[in-house]
Parts: structure tokens; C-alpha cells; sequence
């Protein structure tokens, strides 16, 4: 089973690593604001944690005043017993209420830390080359981004509010309980601490090893659920719904049992720790019963020893769940920091000059390339695209035609040679530029589902909406909007799927107008449509091509016999060069292959 799984060789992943990578992020360098906020929590979180402790001597106080029994301080004696009570009940609520307050005065530097961190994990996939793209399941992906940023929340939460603050508060209690008692008190909620989290840790370690196995299958799970549902006709085309619905199955069947694993150590985890909890707190009120016994303590003191065991057995029994929970926010924290350190194959060199286009000609330079070594793709390909003229690249199938676009606009580099624009190597200029100075026409426009005018603005920032309507006119589908009901705020659907094929290469080729690129590359554009269909689209790709340097990858060789060269692959190596007439007269590589796709569209017709 293919799992998807971020993993690196090169940095091992730990809590107290992927802690300091988000340590920068709450006490971020320039921001006084943000750093003054952190003070404050803190400060608000010790006044609360100070209040806590104090407010069971309260309760002494009043219960020994109830007693007859006045051991307690002469200002708490002072107040009275009702006094005391009202006391005690305000202690409790500013305990409460410094709480919240930190909790707000925080949540503007936590929800600022998660708003960067996505940011910056969006920002970085999109970095990311094509590569690793291809190579990646977008479900999982997302699964793992909505995990780490999840885990950045649960941890700055309970980590700095929960995990700190008890630790605090135990401490304190420890020191009360020696003062006012005696140090076996303080031992034996030392020695029961000590159980509970040596018992906690170690169980949580095995839940986490089961816990990453419930996610792992259900990032499966997820991917086969969206692979399914992106291929929808394909599903339907095929009669497949049920063998899709059973390997979906197959997968929620094994996470089902990950579930499981996972839900029975959590029952066993939370029946040690209420056995340890449970016995410490009956060996002190044991210790406290028998002091009241004696007369050494007074019934305030077992009330007061009970109150304190209570007060921090509550927040133990709530460790074992938020430990739980940090643990797996540091493994999911873990895989999203992974991913933000896999480095692009595409890399911008540090000084990297802006490209500026003159006159827009294209080189390629004795390019060797290969997506694997073992599978050479093009072999020292070298041809020139003058400025203004267009060049088709033909070829059959698994020539290599794709793989000059893809190297034009950089998704991948070259191994050996040089593709240049104006006598400028790619690699030398910033990919910004370089995208800027390109316009592609895919043979599947791809469509985000949203207007027909929003997937046409998407080729200018800030386009106005006469802009779009003059580059819809230019790609011959303005009156077609037009008809419409609701026009250009119409929906396209997802993947523009609402659009038939040829409605939707219009939209793609008014993007790439309105964009307005001094070069212009159609990677197979009309090849998925009919011949009607592309007809009317080389009109509006002809005027597309007007005053710019054009590449077209074409397999119909019809749709390439005006270029002003055509440039044959085969086999990743330029077989052949020149004009349709010219090549035909040849009787070469390109007069087979035009001979036949002519003589194959007779017998069709």
C-alpha cells in the first residue's frame, strides 16, 4: 500500500526541535507588541496560579472557624466565617478570570503564529518544483498541512497555559504541603507524580507508534476518497462506482482497525493513571485523618490537604490527555516542518538578475535532459525562435515535444546546454520574471471553480473589467458569455468542467492575452478537441500569436503548416528543420508523418 508520508534523511524529527522552530514565531524579532503580549500572559498566568494555591487556606480558615478550632491566621480569624466563605468565593473567580484574560490577551500572538505558519507552508509548496508536485498526492498533502497547523494551535494552548501552569502549581503545593505539615506529605505526592508521569510518558510513546499508523491510513483513505471523486466521469465512464466504493472500503477498513488499537490503549492508559492518582490521594487523606486523630491537625488542615490533593490531581488527570494530544501535535508539527524543508530541484540563484525581453528570441542550446538518468529525453537539442516568428516542434508521441515547454518555462533545469531568452540563461534570472515573460496555452485549460470572469482576470492582477471583456472578444468568446443569464459571474464548476472543451481553451487563451506575454508557448492546445472545434480556435490563437514569439508544440501536423519553422523530434534529437514546404519536398522523417495523418483523416472522413 502507497503511503503518503513525509520523510528526511538529513533532519531528524524531535519535539524539542520542532518546538524551536516555533519558539521564533511567539516571540517574534521587531514586534514589541507581540513580545509585550507574551510578557503579560505570563505575568496573568503566575497571579493565577498564586491564587489557586492561596484559596484552599481560605477554606481552612473557615472551616476551623466552624469547628471552634482557630489556628489560622488572626486576619483570616478577623473576617469571620461568612467573610471567609466570600472570600474564598471571590479567590476562585479571579483565579477564573485572570485565566481567561490571559487566554485573550494570548490569543492575538497564537492566531498571528498559525496565520504566518500557513502562510509560509503555502507559500513554500507553492516553491515547490514541478517534480515534486507530480510526485505528491495533493489529499495527503493537505492532510498533513491541516494537521501541523492544528498541532501549532493545540500546542501553543496547552503547552504554554496547561503543561507550564501545572508544573508551577505542583511546585507550589509541594512547598505548602512541607510548611504547614511535614516533608512525608511532600514525598509522597513527589513519589506519586513521579509514577504518573513515568507511567503517562511511556504509555503515550506506544499510543503515538499507533496513533501515527490511524493517520497514515487515514491519509490513504483520504487520497482515494479525492482521487475518486476528481475522476468522477472516469468512475462513471467505466461502471466503477462499487469497485471504487470497495477499495475505498479496503482502506477505511484498515484505518477502522488502527481506530481500534488506538482506543483500547487509551483505556488502558486512563486506568493506570486513576489508579495511581486515586491511591496517592488516599495515602494523604489517609496521613491527614490520622493527624486530626491525634489532635496534631485540626479538621480545617483535612479539608485544606483535600482541597490541595484535588486541586492538583484535576489538572494530572487532565496531563495524560493534553500530553497526549502535544505528543501528536509534535509528530504532526514534525511532518509539516519536513515538508517545509524539502528544497525545490528548481533553484533561484542568490543574485539573480531580472529578465528583460528585447526582442523576445528564443535559443536551445545543445540541451541534453532526462527525468531519469537511465532514460535520456532530449539529446543535444539545438534550434532557434526568432523574435516575432513562430516555431512549431513536432514530433510522435514520447519525442520529447512537452519537455521543451516545460524547460522553456523552467519547471525543470537542464542537465547540460542552455535554453536563453535575448541571449539571457534561464538559470541566471529570477523565475518571477522569466513566468512574466511566458504565456502557456496547456491542451487541458484548467479552470479554478469559481466565475468565468475571475478564471479570465486571472491573467492580470488587478485587471478592470474592460480588460476582460476585450480579451474575451480577442479570444472569440465574449458574445458566447454574453448569452449567458448571469454572464461573466457565471460559474465554471470544478475544473470548469460546465465548459465544453472548446469553451474552455477560449477562456484559457483570453488569460493569456490579457496577460499580454512577449512569448508565447501552445503546448498542444487543440489537440484534445474535434476538428470544428479547432478551426474556430486557430483563429483566435492566430490572432494570440500576433507581434509575439511563439512556440507551438503540436502533434496534428495541420495545425503547424503555416508556422515559419517547424523543428521534427524523434527520439529526443532533431531529426529535422525547416518550413512545411520544404520539409514535404524532403521526403524525409516529417513527410512520413504528414503523409500519414492525411491519409489516416481520409479514411476517417
Amino acid at each position: 500500500m502507497r503511503r503518503s508520508r513525509i520523510t528526511s534523511s538529513n533532519t531528524p524529527s524531535n519535539g524539542w526541535t520542532t518546538i524551536r522552530r516555533v519558539a521564533p514565531y511567539l516571540w517574534p524579532a521587531g514586534r514589541p507588541g507581540i513580545k509585550l503580549r507574551v510578557v503579560l500572559a505570563l505575568v496573568l498566568l503566575l497571579m493565577a496560579k498564586l491564587i489557586a494555591v492561596g484559596t484552599p487556606l481560605l477554606y481552612k480558615a473557615a472551616v476551623d472557624l466552624l469547628a471552634g478550632e482557630g489556628q489560622s491566621a488572626p486576619w483570616m480569624l478577623g473576617a469571620g466565617a461568612i467573610g471567609l466563605t466570600v472570600a474564598y468565593g471571590m479567590a476562585r473567580l479571579m483565579n477564573v478570570g485572570f485565566q481567561q484574560l490571559r487566554d485573550a490577551v494570548f490569543a492575538v500572538v497564537a492566531q498571528r503564529a498559525l496565520r504566518l505558519l500557513a502562510l509560509r507552508t503555502f507559500e513554500h509548496i507553492h516553491q515547490m518544483s514541478m517534480r515534486y508536485h507530480i510526485s505528491r498526492k495533493t489529499g495527503g498533502l493537505s492532510r498533513i498541512i491541516e494537521r501541523g497547523v492544528k498541532g501549532v494551535d493545540f500546542l501553543l494552548r496547552f503547552l504554554l497555559f496547561s503543561i507550564g501552569p501545572l508544573v508551577l502549581e505542583l511546585m507550589l503545593v509541594g512547598i505548602v504541603l512541607w510548611v504547614l505539615f511535614d516533608f512525608w506529605y511532600l514525598a509522597v505526592v513527589i513519589v506519586v507524580i513521579a509514577a504518573y508521569v513515568a507511567f503517562t510518558f511511556k504509555v503515550t510513546e506506544w499510543r503515538v507508534r499507533l496513533r501515527k499508523e490511524m493517520n497514515d491510513q487515514d491519509t490513504d483513505a483520504n487520497q482515494k476518497a479525492i482521487d475518486s471523486l476528481l475522476n468522477y466521469e472516469t468512475v462513471k465512464y467505466f461502471g466503477a462506482e462499487r469497485r471504487e466504493a470497495t477499495r475505498y472500503d479496503a482502506a477505511m477498513a484498515r484505518y477502522e482497525r488502527a481506530a481500534l488499537q488506538t482506543a483500547y490503549s487509551l483505556s488502558f492508559l486512563n486506568l493506570g493513571q486513576s489508579l495511581l492518582i486515586t491511591a496517592g490521594l488516599v495515602i494523604v487523606m489517609v496521613m491527614a485523618a490520622i493527624g486530626v486523630q491525634n489532635g496534631a491537625l485540626t479538621v480545617g488542615d483535612f479539608v485544606m490537604v483535600n482541597a490541595y490533593m484535588i486541586q492538583i490531581t484535576m489538572p494530572l488527570n487532565f496531563l495524560g490527555t493534553v500530553y497526549r494530544e502535544i505528543r501528536q501535535a509534535l509528530v504532526d508539527m514534525g511532518e509539516m516542518f519536513e515538508l517545509l524543508e524539502q528544497r525545490p530541484d528548481v533553484k533561484e540563484k542568490e543574485n539573480a538578475s531580472v529578465l528583460i525581453v528585447k526582442n523576445a528570441t528564443v535559443r536551445f542550446d545543445a540541451v541534453d535532459f532526462s527525468y531519469d538518468q537511465n532514460r535520456p529525453i532530449l539529446k543535444s537539442v539545438s534550434f532557434d525562435v526568432p523574435a516575432g516568428q513562430t516555431v512549431a516542434v513536432v514530433g510522435p508521441s514520447g519525442s520529447g515535444k512537452s519537455t521543451i515547454g516545460r524547460l522553456l518555462f523552467r519547471f525543470y533545469d537542464v542537465q547540460s546546454g542552455a535554453v536563453t531568452i535575448d541571449g539571457q540563461d534561464l538559470r541566471d534570472v529570477t523565475q518571477e520574471s522569466l513566468h512574466a515573460a511566458i504565456g502557456v496555452v496547456p491542451q487541458d485549460t484548467v479552470l479554478f471553480n469559481d466565475t468565468i470572469g475571475y478564471n479570465i482576470a486571472y491573467g492580470l492582477d488587478g485587471a478592470t473589467q474592460i480588460q476582460v471583456e476585450e480579451a474575451a472578444r480577442a479570444a472569440q468568446i465574449h458574445d458566447f458569455i454574453a448569452s449567458l443569464p448571469d454572464g461573466y459571474d457565471t460559474t465554471v464548476g470544478e475544473r470548469g468542467l460546465k465548459l465544453s472543451g472548446g469553451e474552455k481553451q477560449r477562456v484559457g487563451i483570453a488569460r493569456t492575452l490579457l496577460k499580454n506575454p512577449p512569448i508565447l508557448l501552445l503546448d498542444e492546445a487543440t489537440s484534445a478537441l474535434d476538428t470544428g472545434t479547432e478551426q474556430d480556435i486557430q483563429g483566435a490563437l492566430a490572432r494570440a500569436a500576433q507581434g509575439r514569439t511563439v512556440i507551438m508544440i503540436a502533434h496534428r501536423l495541420s495545425t503547424v503548416a503555416s508556422a515559419d519553422k517547424i523543428v521534427v523530434l524523434d527520439q529526443g534529437a532533431i531529426v529535422e528543420q525547416g518550413t512545411h514546404a520544404e520539409l514535404l519536398a524532403r521526403q524525409g522523417r516529417y513527410a512520413a508523418l504528414w503523409t500519414r495523418q492525411v491519409r489516416g483523416e481520409e479514411e476517417a472522413a
